[in-house]
């Protein structure tokens, strides 16, 4: 796709994140799932081993664990900014909805999208980017290897 079709905007903090104290965007987390169901062998499994354990490390994400008669397993995320998120977890092992999750907790809801520059040129420079090396002597990046036991000869 090109960065003309794609969604951009300037790049901002989500409620101020990083100054202060950090915010988990996510407010809720429905996983819901079938009590028999084949597809739902992993998410049944990290109900009964780890769910009690993610909704100690983070108390602010409310938690609704929804049995019911369904095909495909999935997560529910709902973020402050309104945004709801679906995954499907139909056939993912114990291991990997518990990556999901945590990954869900990390994001902030926004969709991916193309950051803008806050300042644009019509003449971008031809020098090249600049580096640490680029105003030293190059003597600094030549080295002479000698066999063992001879010193090498230069500035090294």
């Amino acid at each position: 796709m090109t960065a003309r079709g794609t969604a951009n905007r300037f790049l901002q903090s989500v409620l101020q994140n990083g100054v202060g104290r950090y915010i988990c965007q996510l407010k809720r987390l429905s996983i819901v799932f079938s009590k028999d169901a084949p597809t739902s062998r992993g998410v049944r499994e990290f109900i009964e081993e780890g769910v009690v354990d993610f909704a100690k490390q983070n108390p602010g994400i409310v938690v609704y664990v929804t049995p019911k008669r369904c095909n495909v397993p999935k997560l529910v995320g709902e973020y402050l900014n309104g945004a709801v998120r679906e995954e499907a977890v139909n056939r993912k092992t114990a291991e990997e909805v518990a990556q999901l999750i945590q990954k869900m907790a990390s994001q902030s809801g926004l969709g991916v999208i193309r950051i803008r520059k806050p300042f644009h040129t019509d003449s971008p420079s031809i020098q090249g980017q600049w580096n640490p090396f680029v105003n030293k002597s190059s003597a600094l990046n030549v080295q002479d290897f000698k066999k063992d036991g001879e010193r090498p000869e230069g500035p090294l």
